[in-house]
């Protein structure tokens, strides 16, 4: 399912094992990352994340400039969740 094309603009995978769908979950994992360190929150593995893993390096073997893209797309994720729980004059600071 596309996200909103003005707000995400990306190519969505259909599957799995496809580049695109495994790229969004990066993004997806290291959004969940950022949030977690800004929150100051666990983010113990689980047991299913090798199964991403093994797409995420195939990704990073194959575009030496991917972890720039997805870093990039999940610090605007990051922002765009945060923006919902930041107070006013502390967006102003």
């Amino acid at each position: 399912m596309p996200g909103a094309e003005s707000r995400l603009n990306r190519e969505k995978g259909k599957r799995f094992a496809d580049r695109a769908y495994a790229f969004e979950e990066l993004i997806a994992e290291l959004s969940a990352a950022f949030l977690c360190a800004e929150l100051g929150i666990a983010n113990d593995p689980r047991p299913d994340h090798a199964q991403y893993m093994a797409q995420y390096l195939t990704i990073l073997k194959n575009d030496k400039k991917a972890i720039f893209a997805a870093a990039a797309a999940a610090s605007a994720a990051t922002d765009y969740i945060l923006a919902f729980s930041r107070k006013p004059q502390e967006e102003a600071a």
